[in-house]
């Protein structure tokens, strides 16, 4: 993982959004808002990078499991698609757009992600048809991977 990530806008070609940035491209608030940062290359539009700390005091730990707290599979994969979210709804031409999860496939979960972690979500694009496309995401923490996945999604205007 990139321990020197800063708090900037952008830094040569990265382009890093803050919390409040994901905000205002994503319609997913808290509790369900599952990426801090997102690290965008602006020369290669195909791949992105979302960065989830994980914390005890996240509400799925209460049931997830007591006394062995490890966050939801499921809850990795909707980390990485929010992470390409961001990466599409950041373009000028998708402001106002939701994406829709299509499908799921070959998931695999290969460590548990406990509190204290830091997920590091890394999103490329297999295939882009402007307002659907397919991605392959993987998860790390500490360079370790802990779940992969591809999952297709299609962009809808908001009604």
């Amino acid at each position: 993982m990139d321990n020197n990530i800063k708090n900037t806008k952008s830094t040569g070609t990265e382009k890093i959004l803050s919390t409040e940035e994901i905000l205002k491209c994503i319609p997913h608030r808290y509790p369900f808002l599952l990426i801090d940062k997102v690290k965008i290359n602006t020369t290669d539009l195909s791949k992105v990078v979302g960065y989830k700390c994980v914390s005890g005091n996240e509400n799925f730990f209460q049931g997830h499991f007591p006394g062995m707290p490890i966050m939801p599979g499921v809850l990795i994969l909707e980390a990485m698609a929010q992470t390409s979210c961001v990466m599409f709804l950041s373009r000028p031409e998708m402001k106002g757009c939701l994406a829709y999860f299509m499908s799921i496939g070959n998931a695999k979960f290969r460590r548990p992600v406990k509190p204290g972690d830091i997920l590091e979500l890394c999103v490329e694009v297999l295939k882009d048809s402007g307002r659907r496309g397919k991605m392959k995401g993987r998860a790390h923490v500490d360079e370790k991977l802990v779940a992969e996945a591809e999952f297709s999604f299609i962009i809808v205007d908001r009604e």
